[in-house]
């Protein structure tokens, strides 16, 4: 499973940009992601995948040590 640090050094490795100008790169993109989300807007990026919240019922709670 690939993780944030793993995207930004591929990202360096596949452009001619630096580690800190990837890194601010793909913070960029999952903020700009992030605020659209927060907006309630769905996000649709081709070949990638869809994103959008999705409102889910509450569901009853419980203390794992009482059971």
């Amino acid at each position: 499973m690939a993780n944030k640090q793993d995207l930004i050094a591929k990202v360096a490795e596949a452009t001619s940009l630096t580690k800190k100008d990837s890194a601010a790169a793909v913070d960029a993109v999952f903020g700009a992601v992030a605020d659209y989300l927060a907006a309630g807007e769905k996000v649709q990026l081709i070949g990638f995948g869809n994103f959008e919240v999705r409102e889910r019922s509450a569901r009853k709670g419980r203390n794992p040590q009482t059971g």
